[in-house]
């Protein structure tokens, strides 16, 4: 993983087929920026055909989740952090707000997903945010504050979260610049405060991101990139977002 560049990582969610697949990341293959480390969350069924089709660039390939059981066992539908890895998964995404609000993950369940991650090597992508009616009472702060508390105890050097405000995700709502602005520095010293002066961090903002607002988001202080839902499955509008990225 690459942590001097902006980070423009696609989430393909319960999207894709094998020839559509193939197509998008065939065409995403062709892309040169050296401003973006450009990666893919594909499902659990193409997670080997993705990881064989970029092996020869620079994208990297991770899962949507992984399990919260570390070893193999009775755990009917489960995939495990370590079987991601063996498929050449470089990351994962943990606890997206579709994950907590649809499996009722909460804190405990979520460290131990990213124990199982940082013990199998990949990158955990720890994301956060607030609900419409906890912003609109003043709480998202104190809510994300919340989440990120998962990290206490933690020994990284690096550290990477997504900060999507549930409000904004798959809504065409996209956070104004301020209150993007000012989450993403109460995100950054919040991880300093847990993990020490000395942890690398990326913040990805996430929720709507499109070819037409993302450069004014990624030249947002503090937004080290984007995660990116529907936009990520067609390749050209992909592709205006990537073209947007910035190096430090």
């Amino acid at each position: 993983m690459i942590w001097h560049k902006q980070w423009i990582f696609g989430n393909w969610k319960m999207h894709g087929n094998l020839a559509d697949n193939a197509r998008l990341l065939q065409q995403l293959s062709t892309i040169n920026n050296n401003n973006a480390h450009i990666g893919i969350a594909a499902p659990f069924p193409y997670l080997l055909q993705a990881v064989d089709l970029v092996k020869n660039n620079s994208i990297v390939i991770g899962a949507e989740d992984c399990s919260r059981f570390a070893d193999k066992g009775a755990y009917t539908g489960e995939v495990s952090a370590t079987m991601l890895a063996d498929c050449g998964a470089d990351f994962v995404l943990i606890g997206h707000s579709e994950r907590r609000t649809y499996f009722n993950e909460n804190n405990e369940i979520l460290r131990k997903k990213i124990d199982n991650a940082l013990a199998c090597n990949l990158i955990p992508i720890l994301c956060v945010g607030e609900t419409l009616p906890q912003r609109q009472s003043g709480q998202e702060t104190a809510v994300v504050a919340e989440q990120l508390a998962v990290l206490q105890g933690l020994s990284v050097n690096h550290i990477a979260v997504a900060y999507e405000p549930v409000w904004a995700i798959g809504t065409g709502q996209v956070a104004n610049s301020e209150q993007i602005a000012a989450m993403h520095a109460f995100i950054y010293q919040e991880i300093l405060s847990i993990l020490g002066e000395n942890v690398t961090i990326r913040t990805l903002y996430g929720g709507s991101v499109n070819a037409n607002n993302a450069a004014e988001i990624l030249s947002i202080d503090k937004v080290d990139g984007a995660l990116v839902g529907g936009a990520s499955l067609k390749a050209d509008a992909f592709a205006e977002i990537i073209a947007h990225a910035k190096t430090e």
